[in-house]
């Protein structure tokens, strides 16, 4: 059998927010998990593969610059195997990811999308908005004033007001939702799927997880949240992802982010062996398919 040539195309560090130890290290684990299986790795920088490209048919990529994704997309659209897909990547940037989760039917807070420049004390007390979360629109959260929570419609306007100062143009807008905050990754067409309290962990990216506190363990139904996170999955076009949710006191489950292939920093022995076999599932599956 033809031994298997696979790109692997790191995140650059600015898109890992006080996780570019925890994201390089996943994906040297998966690299090393396909080695182990008779698959050969070569690790390109984002930086390389957008000057001189790659020329293997199997790329494994935690790319998130927008030539990055530009140039994944044009890969898929001439053939090549990406994994994550480009265009499932591009996906979970938080404007196209609520109109997909909503409009897909998957549980997610009640929402808005506007422009920075418009004036949105009106419309959330209209909408019965009171505290809520505020999110640049165009892109993942590359800093903490990304992510911003707001206790009343004038404390969302001057947020929003700073957001378009900054040059963000589309924000959306989450209302808050009371309940225990839950992180999960999993990994899709495979039985791993990993969830915990990261507050009480003490596992924070940029301190949020404060806002909802404590965990007080309500009770929810974790193969509802699986099936939940894979239906998001599928709509998003993502194989490897992660994210988080809220539970409410009546053990109702709404996904509040989802992002393509995250850290897996609590589970991530576990999970690096899961990963490299859906790639290669992938990869057999499309060879199979020639």
């Amino acid at each position: 059998m033809a031994v298997i040539n696979i790109a692997g195309i790191m995140r650059a560090g600015a898109y890992s927010p006080n996780h570019i130890g925890n994201d390089t290290a996943i994906f040297n684990a998966t690299a090393e998990q396909l080695r182990k299986r008779g698959c050969i790795v070569n690790i390109y920088s984002e930086e390389q593969f957008n000057k001189q490209g790659v020329n293997e048919d199997f790329i494994m990529t935690m790319c998130r610059q927008q030539e990055s994704i530009d140039n994944l997309q044009k890969l898929e659209d001439s053939g090549r195997l990406v994994i994550n897909s480009g265009y499932g990547i591009e996906n979970c940037t938080r404007e196209r990811m609520t109109r997909i989760l909503l409009g897909n039917g998957i549980p997610y807070p009640e929402s808005l999308i506007v422009n920075t420049d418009e004036n949105i004390k009106g419309m959330l007390k209209k909408s019965g908005f009171k505290s809520c979360w505020i999110k640049r629109g165009d892109f993942h959260a590359m800093h903490k004033e990304d992510v911003s929570y707001v206790r009343h419609p004038e404390e969302a306007q001057e947020v929003l007001q700073e957001y378009f100062l900054r040059g963000i143009k589309r924000a959306v807008i989450n209302v808050h939702l009371e309940g225990d905050l839950v992180k999960f990754y999993g990994v899709k067409g495979t039985n791993f799927f990993f969830w915990f309290y990261p507050f009480d962990q003490g596992h924070s990216k940029y301190g949020l997880e404060e806002v909802n506190g404590k965990s007080q363990g309500i009770s929810f139904d974790v193969k509802e949240l699986k099936s939940i996170c894979n239906q998001a999955a599928n709509e998003l076009n993502i194989e490897i992802y992660g994210g988080d949710c809220i539970i409410s006191p009546e053990g109702q489950i709404q996904i509040i982010d989802f992002n393509d292939w995250p850290s897996f920093a609590p589970c991530r022995v576990e999970a690096a062996p899961h990963i490299a076999k859906r790639i290669l599932t992938l990869i057999k599956e499309r060879q199979s398919n020639a």
